[in-house]
């Protein structure tokens, strides 16, 4: 019998300017409605926060200035596409250049945990790290190449970033 998977998925931007600057301010206003959005989302499970009161505490984390951090743990891929493209969050996404720099390099990655588990954000910094060098598979992947977490389950132990 397979363990029931949770989907997590942490997504990395870069800043254009400093979260206090009037270049952000906009966004700044937007976080915290749409992160209610996500909340109340069918298939929600967690997100990483630091205070119910600012939801710019989320920035850093020790990775550099500038760096804005999403990390969350979904039902399924299902969930989290309709809540990145069929929600409130769909507007505000299609705003990001306004917000943050374009990158060359993989920002958004997606893994399968066991249901129940809470993953680290180092373990989602090396799942990142994963995919920019070995590219989609099992074990990090994106929308566009997503794997079924049946896949990850059968993975061996080895797979897991996690020691």
């Amino acid at each position: 019998m397979l363990t029931p998977m949770h989907l997590a998925q942490l997504n990395v931007a870069h800043l254009r300017a400093p979260i206090d600057s009037a270049e952000l301010a906009e966004f700044v206003a937007l976080l915290e409605p749409v992160n209610a959005v996500a909340d109340r989302a069918p298939g929600f499970v967690w997100r990483l926060k630091e205070s119910d009161d600012d939801p710019t505490l989320t920035l850093s984390h020790g990775y550099g200035d500038h760096l804005l951090l999403n990390f969350s743990v979904w039902d399924s891929v299902e969930s989290l596409w309709n809540f990145t493209y069929r929600s409130e969050h769909l507007p505000v996404l299609r705003r990001r250049r306004e917000w943050f720099l374009r990158m060359a390099e993989p920002t958004t990655v997606m893994w399968w945990i066991p249901e129940g588990v809470i993953p680290t954000l180092a373990e989602g910094m090396e799942r990142l790290g994963r995919l920019k060098a070995d590219g989609p598979g099992p074990e990090a992947f994106t929308f566009r190449d997503p794997y079924d977490s049946s896949e990850a389950a059968s993975l061996p132990a080895a797979a897991d970033v996690r020691k």
